[in-house]
């Protein structure tokens, strides 16, 4: 049954979370526009944390919703199919590695390492949740 819930709760949040991530926040498509990237580690984590780009409401989407939106990610996929962390991640990094990609191709975002850090983060919050939350599931059995 909680494989049924994760597998349909996925299937709702995915396409809502590529929405945001390709049409939201104001993202259009400017034929003109260079690409953007960041391919410095913790650019933009710093920026965003010192406050020299954006105000405070900037500051907390880029800083902690990059990383709260994939904590769902982290707790589902393995309750579908049992990953090691490390193999987990790996597949996570990856995914997460062509969405920049094509965001940044497609302009309608930017290739961001930090995103990329932040966005693995969260995963493996969900992932040690999910750990927890099995082990405790065990025990309790």
């Amino acid at each position: 049954m909680i494989r049924k819930v994760s597998f349909i709760l996925l299937c709702i949040y995915t396409p809502l979370l590529l929405y945001w991530m390709f049409f939201g926040f104001g993202r259009e498509y400017d034929p003109q526009a260079a690409y953007r990237y960041n391919i410095v580690p913790f650019h933009t984590i710093t920026d965003f944390a010192l406050m020299r780009v954006g105000g405070r409401i900037d500051q907390w989407i880029n800083l902690f919703g990059n990383i709260a939106v994939f904590v769902p990610f982290g707790v589902c996929i393995p309750l579908l199919k049992s990953y090691t962390w490390r193999a987990f991640m790996i597949r996570f990094a990856l995914g997460i590695l062509i969405i920049e990609i094509v965001q940044m191709i497609s302009k309608r975002g930017t290739f961001d390492i930090d995103d990329l850090i932040l966005n693995s983060i969260g995963a493996t919050i969900g992932w040690c949740l999910w750990r927890y939350i099995s082990t405790f599931r065990q025990r309790s059995l």
